[in-house]
């Protein structure tokens, strides 16, 4: 016998497997027996006959009869030294559950997902202990439930003709005593902690759990009509679960299923409705609520795995939610448009029938244009991820999915598409996260050629439609009426206002250092601390808005920019404290991204680019910025022999350099702005990184003046210290009509020897445009295209003259960017920028409406 016990404990595994294979075998053979004798035309009569009502009222019971079974958690978790909340054992407890229910595999499963849930500060011999102690009570109300069968058998006669079951029953009747006298006679370690009250609430929730299956059971008998004396079906349900749990099959699925059936026929139940009624209990009581406990299973898994993989998950999910709820917004409004516009053709059209039902549908006609322009309008909010565009489009999706509900045939295909759109708004809610949109030229060109396009249709459409004009077709092809026509047509001016409204709406709450007044004393003081840049002059043109970045309320690093669309301009390099730039950027970055825009940084170095497109920006060089060696430069030789000659030109000639240094009185200004009058000539002065002529400017720093034999002046040059004491340049040149040829170079000249004995390392020339851009067969195309700019747009600018007078001076090309976001348009970059560099000073633009001069 020792042996014997050894050959088994040694093959136990095996002997399960063969047992269960054994059963499946079985089961399989009388399914297929049983489903050979069932009629296909009267199985889906009896399935179809079942109403919504009663198939909801199923739904919502099968739900509740699965709740006695969290008693099981609320168990264990008592064993267990760490403490969970109600809410964590109830959704541990349902997919443990649920998952045990349908994939029983004897108890495993249930044993490793409790573990997988309560595993927290507990080791595995608790966990184990705890486990293994409310398995034990699993079985016991079924246990209970076979004595009252015997009771009702053979004390009341009910169910008499399943008596033959009665070795099943005792079987099953005599396991829940026998559990009890064992733990109270054995005195191990294991049952120390087990105390009575405890053993009678896992057993009460083990009846619990049996009953309400029994009970859910009859209930869709009940709700089915079938003619059956129903306590006799207890007993029934009671043997086919005992044989159930005996078969070890997950579910007892197969063993239940033909006790059932069979014992089902006995009561005069035809095989048709048996194989309906175990189908929609298998349905609303291991299928459904399993489903949920999926969904609840993979949340909680993938919160896991969404951790471990720093969120990239999630963010993924939630932003193709938000696309696909774009996409369908959008889609749903073309369709109510093409049915409002020309309805009678769509009608006829097959791929507009085969999409119709994937969309909303208004009755009225008027509803059906406005709608649809209420959702292109708020599919915008939500491509931009605008926080102010979920309730509307809450709203607005829920009373037409409503509308569409009621106002269509039901079906259950709708229905879940429907729920599944309310799914991603409600999946998408997280991405909304800005507090406001800003106008794309992409959004506003799209939503515009939408109402374009349908109100030029439409309004052919009425043309058609009317039999006086002579492009009258027939009527009935393209619209009803004409009554109904210009409905629609006044719908059309509604909607027109809706989309401005909700523009207005959605673009509202405009972000304060928008309009930040301009403070000299700030940009100064930034200057005089950290140093400036070749570009840090210009922000005293008080042309361009200026952001702060500050840290303990001190300003370290400012930007100069512009608004223009949904982009802020930034002009060249951060001014400030070199170690704060990259923690500035950040900053810009995310308030601007909050408030739906874009960065994008004109003139700007090489490292600066390369340090953007670490953080997701692309760039395109747009030219080469012109460097003196100051330290080298020199007149002797033959480079500048020319200008030796002119410098000694005005030398004979009696001209005079000079440095004028601020405050300028009134008369110095006046003599300045007559010269600079008379070289623009009445042309427009340009901005933003170029200087023009404005007296709080040229009172920010010297002036350098070229002066006749006579004393006076005839051309002047503004200069631009970087802060830094490295690099010097100059703004404004101008001249009059009085000076001689060549005299900006006489300025220049000397502004580089000055320079020089000052300690300045480099006079900026400024950038050439465009130039040594895209020459190479392996450059960028975009940069290819900026080189036709380059070798075809002289007649119209100089690129080329301006390139060969610098030429004669420069020692260093340096390469400039323009900088954008990764993903951008780069054509409507570049079209945002070159408004604003030509822009005329005196018609800059803050906003889609105000137009002010800036002196």
């Amino acid at each position: 016998m020792a042996k014997l016990k050894e050959f088994i404990n040694k093959r136990m595994t095996i002997i399960k497997l063969l047992f269960v294979f054994s059963v499946l075998i079985f089961v399989v053979r009388q399914i297929a027996k049983i489903i050979r004798q069932v009629n296909g035309a009267q199985f889906k009569a009896v399935l179809a006959s079942q109403t919504t009502g009663s198939l909801v009222l199923m739904m919502g019971f099968g739900f509740i009869a699965i709740l006695p079974m969290l008693i099981y958690d609320f168990s264990i978790v008592k064993f267990l030294p760490t403490a969970y909340s109600p809410g964590y054992v109830v959704k541990s407890g349902w997919v443990v559950n649920t998952f045990t229910n349908l994939l029983g595999f004897g108890g495993l499963l249930g044993a490793s997902l409790r573990a997988h849930f309560y595993g927290k500060g507990a080791t595995k011999h608790q966990i184990l202990y705890a486990i293994s102690k409310v398995a034990l009570f699993l079985i016991s109300g079924l246990s209970i439930l076979c004595f009252v069968s015997l009771v009702m058998i053979f004390g009341f006669g009910i169910g008499s003709i399943f008596s033959h079951y009665w070795i099943w029953l005792l079987g099953g009747a005599l396991y829940f005593p026998c559990m009890l006298i064992f733990t109270k006679v054995n005195h191990s370690d294991f049952f120390n902690d087990l105390s009575t009250k405890q053993e009678l609430t896992m057993s009460v929730g083990s009846f619990l759990e049996w009953s309400s299956a029994l009970a859910f059971f009859i209930f869709i008998g009940y709700l089915m009509g079938l003619p059956i004396n129903f306590a006799a079906v207890i007993p029934l349900f009671v043997v086919a679960n005992v044989a159930g749990v005996v078969s070890m099959l997950p579910g007892g699925l197969g063993s239940f299923d033909i006790f059932m059936i069979i014992g089902l026929g006995f009561l005069g139940i035809g095989r048709s409705d048996a194989v309906v009624w175990i189908l929609l209990y298998r349905a609303f009581y291991y299928f459904l609520p399993f489903l949920v406990g999926a969904g609840l299973f993979a949340h909680d898994t993938g919160g896991k795995i969404n951790a471990f993989l720093d969120n990239l998950p999630r963010i993924f999910i939630r932003r193709i939610a938000q696309v696909a709820l774009t996409v369908f917004m959008y889609f749903s409004g073309i369709m109510m448009l093409l049915f409002a516009t020309v309805p009678n053709v769509v009608i006829v059209n097959q791929l507009y029938i085969r999409l119709f039902p994937y969309s909303i549908f208004f009755v009225s006609h008027l509803m059906n244009i406005i709608v649809a322009f209420l959702l292109i309008g708020l599919a915008s909010g939500i491509w931009s991820r605008t926080k102010r565009a979920f309730w509307p489009t809450m709203v607005v999706l829920i009373i037409s999915i409503l509308n569409t509900w009621l106002n269509e045939a039901f079906t259950w295909r709708m229905m879940a598409f429907f729920a599944f759109i309310l799914v991603l708004l409600g999946l998408s809610r997280r991405v909304l996260y800005r507090e406001r949109m800003a106008n794309s030229w992409g959004t506003l060109a799209f939503n515009g050629s939408i109402f374009v396009v349908t109100f030029v249709a439409y309004t052919l459409v009425g043309i058609a439609a009317n039999p006086h004009t002579p492009l009258h077709f027939d009527k009935a092809y393209l619209f009803p009426s004409q009554a109904a026509w210009l409905v629609g047509f006044i719908g059309l001016v509604i909607a027109l206002l809706v989309l401005f409204a909700i523009n207005r709406y959605l673009t509202a709450n405009r972000p304060k250092w928008l309009n930040t007044p301009f403070d000299g004393d700030r940009v100064r003081h930034v200057i005089d601390q950290y140093g400036g840049n070749e570009n840090s002059h210009l922000a005293f043109l008080h042309d361009k808005q200026l952001y702060f970045y500050q840290e303990n309320h001190q300003d370290q690093v400012f930007f100069m920019f512009r608004k223009t669309a949904d982009k802020i301009l930034i002009m060249g390099e951060p001014v400030g404290n070199p170690d704060k730039v990259s923690a500035a950027i950040d900053q810009l970055m995310v308030e601007a991204d909050r408030y739906g825009y874009k960065l994008l940084f004109y003139e700007i170095n090489q490292e600066l680019t390369m340090n953007l497109h670490e953080i997701g920006f692309d760039f395109i060089k747009t030219g080469e910025d012109g460097l003196v060696n100051l330290p080298e430069f020199t007149l002797s030789g033959k480079r500048h022999r020319g200008e030796r000659a002119l410098m000694n030109k005005f030398d004979r000639e009696g001209y005079q350099f000079e440095i004028i240094k601020p405050p300028f009185d009134s008369a110095t200004l006046a003599n300045l702005k007559a010269i600079s009058d008379e070289w623009l000539d009445n042309r427009p002065e340009k901005g933003f990184s170029l200087g023009f002529f404005d007296s709080y400017y040229l009172q920010q720093a010297p002036i350098a003046v070229m002066k006749a034999a006579d004393g006076k002046v005839v051309a002047f040059a503004n200069l631009m210290p970087d802060g830094n004491h490295e690099i010097i340049s100059i703004d404004l040149m101008r001249s009059s009509s009085q000076a001689p040829s060549g005299i900006m170079d006489g300025i220049l000249v000397n502004l580089y020897q000055l320079a020089a004995k000052a300690g300045y390392h480099y006079f900026d020339l400024g950038m050439s445009p465009l130039s040594n851009v895209g020459t190479s067969r392996f450059s960028f195309a975009q940069e290819r295209i900026v080189h036709l700019i380059y070798e075809y747009g002289y007649k119209l600018y100089s690129f080329e003259g301006l390139r060969a007078y610098k030429n004669k001076y420069v020692d260093e090309w340096r390469p400039k960017y323009i900088a954008y976001y990764r993903g951008s348009s780069l054509a409507f970059a570049v079209l945002q920028i070159l408004p604003v560099v030509n822009r005329p000073r005196n018609q800059v633009r803050f906003g889609p409406l105000k137009w002010f001069s800036v002196e």
